[in-house]
């Protein structure tokens, strides 16, 4: 009883809260929403603001007296602030979002370290020398239309980031004076990470802020790529870090993962990758003769052998299945192939061919037997068979014998 009162009372609050701030007056929307272009913010679209719904106004961030109608709503006297400069933003921003006991009041969980963090960013060091161009807060998250990174409106949701930051990264004419490419998000709409991404709808594969950081963001190092990349992809990094790889490139100045995979592009691995074919990426290395390339030739081999055999030994099983037998215990043990094939796969990060040839000889073992499994069962289905044919001829021979003698017996009577 007493806790349905303190729900009531809880719920009469926040509607008596909420009607209080819909009654007073807001000259700032009420102008505002008549203006043009970048001047024009409407109450609707200010309402749905996460600063709004959390109960703060204009004035918060502008200064001034949103409850007034005359000019005094913007005196110095109401501490109006005007138009807040780009230069001007970050600051402003963790004037609130740096203090953890007024953002408790609002979200306990979300981080405070969010300017500081900028600070340390290639935006923030250039922001902080002059450069009034790089990315302030307001151009990634908006600026009268701020929504949680949840929501799929934001322009922070997990969806809408690259596209965000392909805003001014993609703009050739806007970063023509940084001299960096302008062509990831073109290459990035073409990798595995956005297919998951975008395509799968899974949130928890790699965008922009993934491997460069959101506040803090400072493209990788070289020397560090390998340690992005593990975050996620944990031991192939383990495997890689053990190959002669990691020294060989180490040397050569190399970026260990995007040698081969690329960064922004990143398109899905294939056993083409490996090898000597003109397809393969070894060969843009290792030449004929050395043995990076025999053992790339090798375990492109191997792989390829044991793919072979567990379409063979699926092949078989298949056609056995569709003739009736029972065939589920070499099913499943196929899987167990196909486990060893995967296994094969991440193990060519070691750029060893004996590893490689461990996993791919464990797997042979596994599809030699199902393969026989599979002609057992079509032995077993052909002994059936002739069983059966060699029944109804049985059956077909004493219908008619019995049909002759009736016959005979009629006829003597």
């Amino acid at each position: 009883m007493w806790r349905n009162r303190s729900l009531g009372a809880i719920f009469v609050l926040i509607i008596t809260v909420a009607l209080a701030q819909a009654q007073q007056p807001n000259s700032c929307v009420d102008c505002h929403s008549a203006l043009e272009g970048e001047l024009h913010v409407t109450q609707e679209q200010f309402a749905q603001d996460i600063h709004a719904q959390k109960g703060l106004t204009c004035a918060s961030c502008h200064g001034g007296d949103p409850s007034k109608t005359d000019d005094s709503a913007m005196s110095k006297a109401a501490g109006f602030k005007g138009k807040i400069e780009r230069a001007g933003v970050p600051k402003l921003c963790g004037s609130c979002h740096s203090d953890p006991a007024f953002m408790r009041q609002y979200n306990p969980s979300l981080r405070t370290d969010q300017f500081s963090q900028y600070q340390t960013s290639i935006h923030g060091k250039r922001q902080a020398a002059g450069d009034t161009k790089v990315a302030v807060c307001t151009d990634c998250h908006g600026v009268h239309d701020l929504r949680p990174a949840s929501d799929t409106r934001s322009k922070v949701h997990p969806l809408n980031i690259a596209t965000t930051c392909s805003r001014c990264h993609a703009d050739a004419e806007y970063m023509a004076t940084y001299k960096i490419p302008t062509n990831q998000f073109a290459d990035y709409k073409t990798s595995v990470h956005h297919e998951a991404l975008v395509e799968r709808g899974d949130l928890s594969a790699p965008t922009c802020t993934t491997c460069h950081g959101n506040h803090g963001a400072t493209p990788p190092g070289v020397g560090s790529v390998a340690n992005v990349c593990s975050t996620c992809h944990v031991f192939q990094a383990q495997l890689f870090e053990a190959s002669p790889h990691k020294a060989a490139f180490a040397s050569a100045g190399l970026p260990g993962c995007v040698t081969c995979h690329s960064n922004h592009g990143i398109s899905k691995p294939s056993d083409a990758m490996l090898g000597t074919s003109a397809h393969s990426v070894c060969t843009n290395c290792h030449t004929q003769g050395d043995a990076g390339y025999k053992a790339a030739g090798d375990m492109q081999q191997q792989i390829s052998g044991l793919e072979t055999s567990i379409v063979r030994s699926d092949r078989i099983l298949s056609q056995a299945e569709s003739s009736g037998m029972e065939v589920s215990q070499p099913r499943l043990e196929l899987d167990q192939a196909r486990d060893a094939l995967t296994k094969a796969r991440v193990t060519v990060h070691t750029f060893a061919a004996h590893p490689v040839r461990a996993d791919v000889d464990s797997g042979l073992k596994i599809t030699t037997k199902t393969y026989g499994e599979g002609e057992g069962a079509l032995r077993e289905r052909d002994y059936r068979r002739t069983g059966l044919g060699m029944s109804l001829v049985a059956i077909v021979f004493v219908v008619v014998a019995l049909r002759l003698y009736i016959k005979e017996i009629e006829k003597n009577q």
